[in-house]
């Protein structure tokens, strides 16, 4: 019979102290918390305990030479499976716990029971950022203005997560940056359907690989100009969204409304669909080709709005997030009927060399006999880890790189060193309307000191544009502005 190591230390205390003839004999009981030499209310016989000595033991040195249970081994299954159906919390201690309840690592602070059917985890991310711009002295609608330089909180977030009954799940992201407080991802998920996964709340819809790409992994500061057409309408919203994946496919499908922050005093809610389908013919750990395409349809409220403050939606460019300057701006553009958008993606990865890139095509129809209009962006990017490893690829999606040697003094060890180059393009002009063209150059230096903490270095370049709401001071192009960040980030 399996019982408790205090309830032994217990017997043997009894059995010697009690009395000092050859053979001693006591029955003892037990309930949720204590041992006794009496029956009742709530106890359960353990079994009698007898004492045995070879000799007649001394006052100042008794010795126990042999423990007798009289119960037979029958007895004993039946006691101790009684004892876990009437006292749960007696027989949680007769067992022995499989697996870790609590764990600390790169992951955050992680909770699971012993079955792990219900887990916990709480992560999060700090990304502080620092601008600096040349060349900035521009004037819109005769008015002067430059870029903001200086320091900021880009991201502050919490992330909780969870698994329960083994079949549901919940997350939910809250941000703190901009002195406010935001919600990121807020959604329920079920499982239960495998391999198809439903997840229903607050979250991103399944549209461009860069988009879908957490912030912390992202290989450059900002995402590219392709994002001014994506940003503003396959962002995140609420909605339903079904997902499938596999080792080299993966699926999604997704009924949306508007984002949690949309404007509230619409008359009604559009709504929209999105879906997205990879493919890796080649899905290694060193070795990766990827290939995807996505689709979204959009109908905006009934008077018009669509993911922004105003009655219509506004395509535009930050230089960098806290810079307050935008070299392209199609304004408010109203009367939308609809936007219909198709999205490529190509990628791949060899060693630590890895190469990709996206298009998104929009068209927007318009009411009152406007003109329908057409907007497109890309972005070609490659890069190149000096130290050696390859880029992870998980779900169709990539990840940020993991060193294999964290920096250390102590052990010698220097992290992991990536170079990217970035060149990006986006056409916000069409017939009449003259919003801008822009295409520019990022360069990164990226430092992964760890798994959770890396440093960033971009510098960015207009290299062309064409009708921008910015000229300089003699009336010219804004061409000649560059744009230095530099961001420290924390991320579990």
């Amino acid at each position: 019979m399996k019982f408790p190591k205090f309830a032994l230390a217990a017997a043997i205390t009894l059995g010697t102290t009690g009395t000092s003839s050859s053979t001693f004999a006591i029955d003892l009981y037990v309930d949720a918390k204590h041992i006794s030499a009496k029956p009742g209310l709530g106890r359960e016989r353990l079994g009698t305990y007898e004492k045995i000595r070879s000799t007649p033991p001394t006052s100042t040195s008794p010795t126990l030479e042999t423990k007798r249970i009289s119960q037979s081994s029958s007895e004993d299954t039946t006691a101790i499976t009684e004892e876990k159906e009437e006292y749960p919390q007696l027989a949680e201690r007769l067992e022995t716990n499989e697996g870790q309840l609590v764990k600390l690592d790169k992951n955050g602070l992680q909770f699971e029971s012993p079955d792990k059917s219900f887990r916990f985890k709480i992560g999060g991310r700090i990304h502080v950022d620092y601008t600096h711009s040349s060349n900035d002295h521009f004037f819109r609608n005769g008015v002067p203005i430059q870029a903001n330089d200086g320091t900021e909180l880009r991201r502050g977030r919490i992330e909780f997560q969870g698994t329960l009954f083994n079949d549901w799940g919940f997350k939910s992201q809250i941000d703190f940056a901009d002195n406010k407080v935001g919600v990121k991802d807020m959604y329920i998920s079920y499982k239960g359907l495998n391999p198809v996964k439903i997840n229903v709340g607050h979250q991103k819809q399944p549209f461009s690989r860069e988009l879908q790409e957490s912030s912390n992994d992202l290989i450059f500061m900002e995402r590219s100009l392709m994002n001014v057409l994506n940003g503003p309408v396959v962002d995140r919203a609420i909605g339903i969204n079904l997902s499938n994946i596999d080792k080299n496919w993966t699926w999604q499908l997704g009924l949306f409304g508007e984002s949690i922050d949309a404007n509230n005093n619409s008359s009604d809610e559009g709504w929209g669909t999105s879906s997205r389908v990879t493919f890796a013919p080649v899905n290694e750990k060193t070795r990766v080709v990827h290939l995807g395409i996505a689709g979204n349809y959009r109908k905006p409220s009934r008077n018009g709005q669509l993911f922004g403050p105003s009655n219509g939606v506004r395509f535009k460019h930050q230089t960098s997030h806290m810079t307050d300057l935008f070299p392209i701006d199609s304004g408010t553009l109203g009367n939308i009927e609809d936007i219909k958008m198709l999205g490529l993606e190509v990628s791949g990865v060899y060693g630590p060399f890895s190469a990709g890139g996206e298009y998104t095509h929009s068209w927007i129809a318009r009411r009152n006999s406007l003109h329908s209009l057409n907007f497109n962006g890309w972005y070609g990017e490659v890069t190149w880890t000096l130290t050696g490893e390859s880029r992870q690829y998980k779900d169709g999606q990539f990840h940020r790189i993991e060193p294999t040697s964290n920096f250390s003094f102590s052990r010698g060890g220097w992290g992991a060193w990536e170079l990217a180059v970035r060149i990006a393009g986006v056409d916000l002009n069409n017939d009449a309307l003259k919003a801008g063209e822009m295409k520019n150059l990022t360069f990164a230096l990226n430092w992964h000191v760890n798994n959770n903490i890396r440093f960033m270095f971009n510098y960015d370049k207009i290299l062309e544009i064409k009708d921008s709401p910015l000229i300089t001071a003699s009336g010219g192009k804004p061409n000649g502005l560059n744009t230095f960040m530099f961001r420290s980030q924390i991320a579990f």
